[in-house]
């Protein structure tokens, strides 16, 4: 076995992120989702490194651990920022929030039914693997739907980030709670926990925009993140909900002048905060991009390709992908109604999927799951979701504007200010 030099990992790791990048443009040219060329990507190193025997090693697996808790605390962080609570926005939040909710909650049942008929005889442990599967992806969701019309890319853009969100909840909750003697000391056990970990985490998030909006130092940004680790690393420790405090945070931030009204007002520089959310944006947007590239390759690394012809793994993930879209059709006929397509085919896994299977304690662990079932499912649904954006002469484009959820940054409010004493100049 031979021992990677430095600097060539160094350059296969930059390699990696620029043809992701490049990936990224492909994808918006041709609808083929990049997840699946990172997928291919990862394919293809793990055969030459085979050829070449090197070994991943363990640490590899070790590090995936770390980028999986920063991955996820950036994907919520990122979802927080895109919730804008106005009056306006309530219908579709509402409904996006139902959707995504008992989209989960029946995929989750449909799934481990099927995998504890074929795969796993104890039904907890196939709850703990089926909740990744019911779960969208806004990864792969928000940079997709920008070419659908205002109403619906809002919905989609909604829809994942709940789904995202809720997902982690549920499979974090299941986990802690595993050991519970019976259904009070769960549901006791949970309504406490959020309880305590809402109010410490209302207060927390004043505390630090407070903070935060005083600070001048223009070298700021990984400070402010360095304390969202340290708070949800503390939260662990002391077994609160500590995705909460992070999505609150977010929530608080972006929705600054609700949460700061009446004498609170005068607290808030509202010109500070709005540059704090924008940095934060651009933060979290990057380092997503960056975990989501790695994320994805090293899933291709660790596929064996031989699962992918065994049928039985193929007809499961066939079950499996036909659950969740006979849920999500019914789920969104109840709540949307009407103008459905292509909504109801937009429903990816991908990187929130990945993260939680990698997630599972060793104790539920299982040889029998194979992880062709994650690629089949993960393929497929991205599949259908580019078929069906061109199916209805749709392309894949981002969701790059940021004015879209939480208003006008910085630089664009200067902008139009500009704008508008030109405009004033003229007049006069």
């Amino acid at each position: 076995m031979e021992v990677i030099n430095p600097y060539i990992a160094i350059i296969g790791i930059s390699l990696i992120i620029i043809l992701s990048y490049f990936f990224n443009i492909i994808s918006q040219k041709t609808n083929i989702p990049s997840v699946l060329m990172l997928i291919v990507l990862g394919i293809l190193i793990k055969q030459g490194m085979n050829f070449m025997d090197i070994s991943a090693g363990k640490q590899l697996f070790n590090l995936l651990e770390l980028l999986g808790i920063v991955g996820l605390i950036m994907i919520v962080l990122e979802a927080a920022l895109d919730l804008h609570l106005t009056k306006e926005k309530w219908p579709i939040i509402w409904k996006s929030f139902s959707v995504a909710l008992l989209s989960l909650l029946f995929s989750v049942a449909a799934i481990a039914c099927i995998i504890n008929y074929f795969i796993i005889d104890d039904f907890f442990t196939c709850i703990i693997y089926a909740v990744p599967l019911s779960i969208m992806s806004s990864a792969i969701i928000i940079p997709s739907v920008g070419g659908l019309g205002e109403e619906k890319k809002e919905f989609m853009v909604y829809e994942g980030t709940f789904s995202d969100i809720l997902g982690i909840m549920v499979f974090y909750f299941l986990i802690g709670n595993a050991g519970a003697e019976n259904a009070k000391v769960v549901v006791w056990d949970v309504v406490s926990n959020i309880s305590i970990t809402i109010i410490l985490s209302v207060l927390i998030s004043y505390g630090l925009v407070l903070i935060f909006q005083k600070m001048n130092s223009q070298v700021k940004l990984f400070l402010l993140i360095a304390v969202l680790l340290i708070l949800y690393a503390v939260g662990k420790l002391f077994h609160l909900s500590s995705l909460l405090i992070i999505l609150i945070f977010g929530i608080v931030l972006n929705n600054n002048q609700l949460f700061f009204k009446g004498f609170m007002k005068k607290w808030l520089n509202p010109k500070k905060v709005t540059g704090i959310l924008h940095d934060f944006h651009l933060v979290t947007m990057e380092t997503a991009f960056v975990i989501r590239t790695f994320f994805f390759v090293l899933f291709g690394i660790t596929i064996t390709l031989a699962s992918l012809l065994n049928l039985e793994v193929a007809l499961i993930s066939l079950g499996i992908l036909a659950a969740l879209y006979v849920v999500r059709i019914l789920v969104i006929k109840l709540f949307v109604q009407k103008d459905i397509i292509p909504q109801i085919w937009l429903a990816p896994r991908g990187l929130i999927t990945i993260l939680l299977f990698f997630a599972i304690p060793a104790e539920y662990e299982t040889e029998a799951f194979d992880s062709g079932i994650l690629l089949y499912t993960i393929i497929i649904s991205c599949i259908i979701m580019a078929a069906s954006l061109v199916a209805n002469g749709k392309k894949v484009i981002p969701v790059d504007d940021m004015t879209f959820i939480y208003g006008p940054t910085p630089e664009n409010t200067d902008t139009e200010e500009s704008l508008d004493e030109e405009e004033t100049e003229k007049v006069g």
